[in-house]
């Protein structure tokens, strides 16, 4: 009997939220709080309180952004992984610039107080201070994770060079702790503030630790999973199917992914989000992999036996989302395999409609899988095949193929063109917001 993945907790989103306003005011009332008006009428008080106050609004919106990427079960699974990575990139521009404000302001207001040149001010703390100049290269380490964010460099990237950039994340949040621990002044005469402020960072590092490094551990030796067969599925397309043991253990939903490290010397360090391709049969596990990066292309030559160490499952792009017991799976290339996984997954009583897109027809990823689940439940299933310059997928085909499109649930899975252009598509035939759920293969 396979163990069914858990359903959403909107009371817990909404907890999480109401957590995060109420330490955001904490951290300002503190900082307000300790500083006097002696200070602020000194020679550069202003501008030093004012730095004060953005290192540390821009440290908690830091911490926040940790948070939403921390791999939380009930987040991940209320949220889903786009819209957690989505608010993290909507706080990461206030972070990195509050904390380039500090730097900025706290430079400035020193200098005034010393009466010195700016530079003069800067040679001095990298010089005389040692915890600044610690504080200075977990500063760079962040503004190199930010620069590599930004979309038009983040194209530019592999998205291994991405990842290991963005572990220095935690390393310069390390630094910028300890530099406030020496030199916070709020911290100056209040104990109890300095023990909440490391309480919280203790509890953002113990998520880290617990959910993306302890709990994926214990997972993996619990499965004990390993590479039994490689088998060609399309042009440039492979299942990777797997063995393991307590399989019926494995809460997982149709439509969710794992964070996969194939433990080979030249993969073992490498983590790639994949969906799976079909619910587990225990003791199997499949995921089917395009190769689009040194990961996946690397896939195709795994030997037998290869052990799997596995993060997850991940993602509310599940039954769980939908809002009618009518549906329509719109996907495209490999975006096929974790429409395939959710038409498994839906509730017998359920009204589905799938379209698949490709190329040509060998393109079209477990056609015969998806045809059979389809005809099991008297669905209806569309095959769009030919380039995009020959046959358009627009809201005229949509309306064309699905009349009763605005009382469906729509869930699209594909490239982010195809799935961007689908998104729009359905909004204009009248498809509300909380009705479309879109899983996105992008970095």
């Amino acid at each position: 009997m396979r163990r069914p993945g858990p359903a959403p907790r909107p009371g817990f989103v909404t907890g999480c939220a109401a957590l995060a306003g109420l330490g955001f005011g904490v951290v300002v009332g503190t900082v307000i709080i300790g500083e006097s008006r002696g200070s602020l009428a000194a020679p550069g008080g202003l501008l030093t309180a004012a730095g004060r106050l953005a290192g540390f609004t821009g440290a908690y919106l830091m911490l926040i952004m940790v948070v939403l990427v921390a791999r939380l079960p009930w987040l991940e699974v209320s949220v889903g992984q786009d819209r957690l990575i989505s608010w993290h990139r909507r706080v990461a521009p206030w972070a990195f610039g509050l904390i380039a404000a500090h730097v900025v302001l706290i430079t400035l207001g020193y200098a005034q107080a010393a009466k010195v040149g700016v530079l003069r001010q800067l040679w001095v703390f990298v010089t005389s201070y040692p915890d600044l100049l610690a504080a200075i290269a977990g500063f760079g380490l962040l503004v190199m994770a930010g620069v590599t964010s930004i979309r038009l460099v983040r194209r530019r990237l592999r998205y291994e060079t991405w990842w290991v950039v963005h572990l220095y994340v935690y390393l310069g949040l390390a630094l910028a702790f300890a530099h406030q621990i020496v030199t916070g002044v709020p911290f100056i005469g209040h104990p109890l503030t300095r023990a909440v402020w490391i309480a919280v960072w203790a509890g953002t590092a113990g998520m880290v630790v617990v959910f993306r490094v302890a709990q994926p551990i214990w997972r993996s030796i619990r499965h004990q999973l390993r590479v039994i067969e490689v088998r060609d599925e399309a042009p440039g397309v492979v299942s990777v199917i797997c063995q393991g043991r307590r399989l019926d253990r494995l809460a997982v939903s149709g439509g969710q992914f794992f964070l996969w490290h194939f433990l080979t010397r030249e993969l073992w360090w490498q983590a790639h989000p994949y969906s799976l391709s079909a619910l587990p049969q225990p003791p199997y596990l499949r995921v089917t992999i395009k190769a689009l990066g040194d990961q996946s292309r690397a896939v195709r030559r795994l030997p037998p036996g290869t052990r799997v160490a596995i993060e997850g499952p991940y993602g509310a792009f599940t039954h769980h989302a939908r809002i009618y017991d009518r549906v329509v799976l719109i996907g495209a290339g490999v975006g096929i395999t974790p429409l395939r996984a959710l038409l498994e997954d839906l509730p017998a009583r359920t009204d589905v409609v799938v379209i698949i897109r490709a190329s040509s027809a060998k393109d079209l990823i477990h056609r015969d899988e998806v045809a059979a689940l389809v005809g099991r439940r008297g669905g209806q299933l569309h095959e769009i095949v030919g380039s995009r310059r020959r046959i358009r997928f627009d809201a005229h085909m949509l309306r064309r193929l699905v009349p009763d499109l605005a009382v469906r649930d729509v869930y699209v899975c594909g490239p982010d063109r195809f799935s961007a252009d689908v998104t729009s598509a359905a909004s204009r035939l009248g498809v509300a917001e909380e009705q479309i759920h879109r899983e996105a293969f992008g970095f």
